[in-house]
């Protein structure tokens, strides 16, 4: 069982920066991969990006390649995602992700564990 509560959302200009924090508790952070959603209103919850445990293997959806940079900190029992270059089409709920096993996934149903998510606006 994890625990895992969302930061850093807020408003931003187009073309502004955020960093989203992910912090876990209640079990080993080391022994998850961590995904990172996003859900816009009306729209299905999609995959951003994905650490493997220790951390040395990401992916990210093709569409935002570039623009997100998603890391951790087991130390800290933290993941990041790092965005730059915002669009207005970025807006929704971002969502932190926890799976068990080895492979990271850009699927929905493969994770176990999520948080309750943090807003992201940004205005044009």
């Amino acid at each position: 069982q994890v625990q895992l509560v969302e930061s850093g959302g807020g408003l931003v200009q187009a073309g502004g920066s955020l960093r989203l924090s992910c912090v876990a508790s209640g079990s080993t952070f080391s022994t998850f991969v961590m995904g990172w959603f996003r859900q816009a209103p009306g729209e299905e919850r999609e995959f951003v990006a994905a650490i493997s445990r220790a951390g040395e293997n990401t992916n990210r959806a093709a569409s935002l390649k570039g623009r997100v940079t998603i890391s951790r900190d087991n130390a800290m029992n933290t993941v990041y995602l790092q965005m730059s270059d915002l669009k207005p089409e970025d807006t929704g709920i971002y969502y932190c992700a926890a799976k068990g096993g080895k492979a990271a996934s850009s699927r929905v149903s493969a994770y176990d564990y999520w948080g309750q998510g943090t807003q992201v606006t940004v205005s044009s």
